[in-house]
């Protein structure tokens, strides 16, 4: 490999991944002898199917199921560990051409996507992932078949936080950048906006919405949580919990770094890197592969967050379920979605396992004009799946033409250039 293209690191944080990995190993291992001497506690609703496994074991040499037993282990860490090293050599690097910059204050950009002319639509990502993911490959750009279809997305890329961003709080993200690249959007585009947020960013786009209703003639919200204990309460109330010792260890760097963050996402399903790199060492080369691996450079390219917002973040949103209980301020108003008078889609993916169907689903409830989309996808599936343009991006972008205007045909694929 050559010095331009380094070796990956990922997947992030590798050695929790690890470690996860060979606890599972570990306790299977372990738990043989007392399976065997029927002495394995089980929660009752296992009882029967313990009872099973218990009584084939009976009838089965012990010698033979341990040297079994001992094989599909290192069969299973072998894939494990194949797949993460074929992912680190994967020849694949993003290259898409980036589009030209409309706006930028600090780290912030808004990046213009469409021709002039094109309905205008605002789109807020999230904080503490790249904004790429909604313009992953040529053939997987959410923005590109928008743009495709007329309308003139402007992305704002909030990049890496720097000596100033590293101070602010959502206040400042939102009455502060946001709204300074909502009044740039409008001022190229002569009119006011379609505003588009996913995920951590549907909140943020929220707001803008409620500060500025003169700006912003349509909402759409994809995978936006807002009910943050409507459901695993309990989880959200940990990650509230860790919010303090988590802002004194990082003090002295005024930001949470990425490995931090990426281990709190991985603790609401720490087998997932085990399961998906161990499909992945079996899976073809081809271009399912090589979207496997766009999607885990994006995943493991986050970007660090300032640790006023992330104090906001989870002990305000997880800990406090401030936006559900109309606690959560921005320069001092609360974010409250009775205001928000506009149309509104809220999309709410049925498999999302990062902001729950229960989160999602409170927003429609509190909006005055909200509609609802549910693809049976998940999270990052709804931008980047292959079910994705029939599911989520075809039905958004008719609702979309519907409300700002367009040229309302959609094409198969995003156009081949900016």
């Amino acid at each position: 490999m050559s010095a331009a293209s380094p070796r990956r690191q990922g997947p992030r944080p590798l050695p929790l991944h690890l470690l996860n990995a060979t606890g599972l190993w570990a306790s299977s291992r372990a738990a043989f002898p007392l399976l065997r001497n029927a002495s394995l506690p089980s929660r009752p609703e296992f009882a029967e199917r313990a009872a099973e496994l218990q009584r084939s074991l009976a009838a089965a040499a012990h010698e033979g199921v341990s040297a079994a037993l001992d094989r599909e282990l290192k069969s299973r860490v072998g894939a494990f560990l194949a797949g993460i090293e074929r992912y680190r050599h994967h020849p694949y690097r993003r290259d898409l051409p980036e589009p030209p910059t409309l706006w930028q204050e600090g780290t912030t950009r808004l990046l213009d996507y469409g021709k002039k002319g094109g309905a205008p639509l605002l789109v807020v990502p999230s904080l503490i992932n790249r904004a790429y993911i909604l313009d992953l490959t040529q053939e997987t750009s959410l923005l590109r078949f928008l743009a495709g279809a007329g309308l003139r997305p402007l992305l704002v890329d909030w990049g890496e936080p720097g000596a100033l961003e590293r101070a602010f709080g959502l206040t400042e993200y939102v009455a502060g950048r946001l709204e300074a690249a909502a009044d740039a959007a409008e001022a190229a585009a002569g009119g006011p906006l379609g505003v588009m947020g996913y995920c951590m960013g549907g909140l943020i786009a929220l707001a803008l919405a409620a500060r500025r209703p003169h700006q912003v003639r349509a909402l759409a919200l994809l995978a936006t949580p807002w009910g943050f204990h409507g459901e695993n309460a309990g989880h959200a109330r940990l990650l509230g919990a860790l919010c303090g010792p988590l802002a004194l260890a990082c003090a002295r760097l005024g930001e949470v770094p990425v490995d931090v963050l990426q281990a709190l996402f991985t603790a609401a399903d720490p087998l997932v890197a085990l399961r998906k790199f161990s499909l992945f060492a079996a899976l073809a080369d081809g271009p399912k592969a090589q979207h496997f691996v766009a999607v885990e450079d994006w995943l493991n390219d986050g970007v660090p967050l300032a640790l006023s917002v992330a104090r906001e973040c989870l002990g305000g949103w997880y800990g406090g379920d401030t936006p559900a209980r109309g606690q959560w301020r921005v320069a001092g108003r609360p974010v409250l979605p009775r205001r928000v008078a506009q149309p509104t889609l809220v999309v709410v993916p049925a498999q999302d396992r990062i902001v729950p169907p229960a989160s999602a689903e409170a927003l429609i409830a509190a909006l005055p004009a909200s509609e609802r989309l549910a693809p049976s996808l998940g999270h990052i599936g709804m931008i980047v799946g292959s079910a994705a343009p029939k599911q989520v991006w075809q039905p958004l972008a008719r609702w979309l033409v519907r409300r700002l205007g367009g040229r309302g045909g959609f094409p198969k694929r995003p156009r081949r250039a900016i």
